[in-house]
């Protein structure tokens, strides 16, 4: 357990760094634009290529790539050499794919807007705008996704703080363009502008995330170049991999435009407000998610192809006690203090209390299936590390058949709030799903220790709930007050449902002591040159 714990809590710590700086980045957007016409035209265009980034570059890619490249890497003779040569012929290719699927999007983006937000058109000049922006934002995808691409080398090299860290480079750039455009509008100027600030530091961002990358991959002995393309044996098998990946991998995010496209039916600033309440529930599945599935793709694909079979299901286990004693815990206290959290950060400038009371019930919609979205990063690296891509993609069009078929019932009747529920729900059908599966073909079988841990973390969880369901009343008054009113009761709740949740797990014996020494040594991750010689 001791490497995954190490690599989790560095990917985790530096994806914590950055979720701070995106807090920091929705709370000046939140009282700089509202939840109004320029607001839901940015998140529509931020969304296009963040979608498709996740979907292709962190999801379909990186599943398919970093099994393949850390296989290579494992060769007996000249391993780091051949890996390195499969890359960069992937990356002569890659290129231009980025490059032709970059510009025809651009070009038929009045059509994706349509498809999207054909209601937008009801709204003098939103349509237009949300075009505009979006060809403009549209360019970061092919940034990030050559940044992707070569964070995927590092993490197989078990070198995972550069890529975990990338994402802080997007929020500052991104916090300079709010404050820029916000002096540019000046008192009662258009939001127009900040929108378009906004889009400008994006692409700003993508070319500083890109050559921080170059830096820490040719720092790591790494060196790559673009050639002319060749469709080699590997690169073929790579791109029949990723077509069923794109898929399966990216559920979540297939999920996320299906969600926009019920969104922009609803009332004006319905998408932002969905937007803004993700953050809050991308807080713990940005830390935990995305660094338990980064630090145990490569680490399960080792031991798969090493035969260790017995390995595999224990850090399969480990991930799981880790991922539901960080998710469980956060998800119930964010749906308890959802109106605190989201009144106490956003409410102010453009952001009005309506607006703030309605995104704490999206909140705690979402984050009804934070513990699924955390576990199927969990689950998906068991099919991937062993190249099986075409299950995972089976289980996802379930997931999303019924998630379509409930939004269709629950928009009309619930609006936003059904809309986010339904998108928890078909999270855990999802989980449900791969673990049936899993189970089946004997890669991976819950054992009674697992599952006694788990009822601990629950218990120790309900103990914190009435805590927080306690404390948050009599701290209501101070959600909406001055700077360090909303400080003060937003850090006692933590405080009280952090230190309640501790030790009712050390009383319950839901914390794991080699767990808790792992996290006390704080010890680097190992660099390697290659794949670690002893058992991860």
């Amino acid at each position: 357990m001791s490497t995954l714990v190490r690599s989790v809590g560095t990917i985790g710590a530096l994806t914590a760094v950055s979720r701070v700086f995106g807090f920091v980045r929705d709370l000046l957007l939140a009282r700089v634009l509202g939840a109004g016409l320029a607001a839901d035209a940015w998140q529509l265009a931020f969304t296009l290529p963040n979608t498709f980034r996740r979907l292709f570059a962190e999801g379909a890619f990186s599943v398919a790539f970093v099994p393949m490249y850390t296989r290579k890497l494992a060769a007996q003779d000249g391993g780091s050499e051949v890996a390195d040569g499969f890359a960069c012929d992937v990356l002569s290719v890659f290129v231009w794919v980025l490059l032709a699927f970059s510009a025809l999007c651009m070009i038929a983006m009045p059509g994706i807007v349509w498809l999207l937000a054909r209601e937008y058109q009801d709204v003098p000049g939103k349509f237009e705008l949300s075009v505009h922006l979006s060809r403009l934002t549209f360019p970061y995808l092919g940034l990030v996704s050559l940044v992707a691409m070569l964070s995927g080398v590092l993490n197989a090299r078990s070198r995972f703080g550069p890529g975990a860290f990338v994402p802080v480079l997007l929020n500052v750039v991104m916090i300079a363009g709010i404050l820029a455009g916000a002096m540019l509008r000046g008192p009662g100027g258009s939001d127009t502008v900040v929108a378009w600030a906004l889009a400008v530091s994006l692409m700003l961002a993508g070319l500083a995330q890109l050559a921080y990358m170059a830096f820490a991959t040719r720092r790591a002995g790494v060196r790559l170049r673009v050639t002319m393309p060749r469709f080699t044996p590997e690169v073929k098998r790579l791109g029949m991999l990723i077509l069923p990946a794109t898929f399966g991998a990216g559920i979540y995010q297939v999920s996320q435009l299906v969600d926009t496209f019920f969104a922009t039916s609803l009332p004006q600033g319905s998408l932002t407000l969905l937007k803004l309440a993700d953050r809050l529930n991308q807080m713990p599945l940005g830390i935990f998610g995305i660094a338990l599935g980064t630090a145990i793709l490569p680490m399960l694909a080792r031991h798969i192809q090493s035969g260790h079979g017995a390995e595999a299901q224990r850090l399969q286990s480990n991930a799981i006690e880790i991922a539901t004693l960080l998710c469980l815990p956060s998800a119930v206290a964010l749906g308890v203090c959802a109106e605190a959290f989201t009144t106490g950060i956003f409410q102010g400038g453009r952001m009005t209390g309506e607006d703030t009371r309605l995104m704490g019930a999206i909140v705690v919609a979402l984050v009804a299936g934070l513990p699924a979205y955390v576990l199927i990063k969990v689950f998906q690296p068991a099919f991937f590390s062993r190249e099986d891509l075409r299950t995972p993609v089976w289980v996802a069009a379930g997931a999303l058949s019924v998630n379509i078929a409930l939004n269709f019932w629950v928009v009309p009747r619930y609006g936003i709030v059904g809309l986010a529920g339904a998108t928890a729900a078909t999270a855990w059908l999802n989980v449900a799903s791969l673990y049936a599966v899993l189970q089946l073909r004997g890669w991976f079988t819950m054992t009674r220790t697992l599952a006694s841990k788990i009822a601990r973390q629950i218990l120790a969880t309900l103990v914190m709930a009435g805590v927080l369901a306690y404390l948050t009343p009599s701290l209501a008054p101070l959600w909406g007050g001055g700077t360090l009113e909303r400080i003060g009761a937003l850090t006692a709740l933590v405080a009280a449902g952090g230190t309640t949740f501790f030790l009712a797990a050390l009383v319950f014996g839901a914390l794991d002591k080699d767990l808790l020494a792992q996290l006390r040594r704080r010890r680097p991750v190992a660099r390697t040159e290659g794949p670690p010689n002893h058992s991860e």
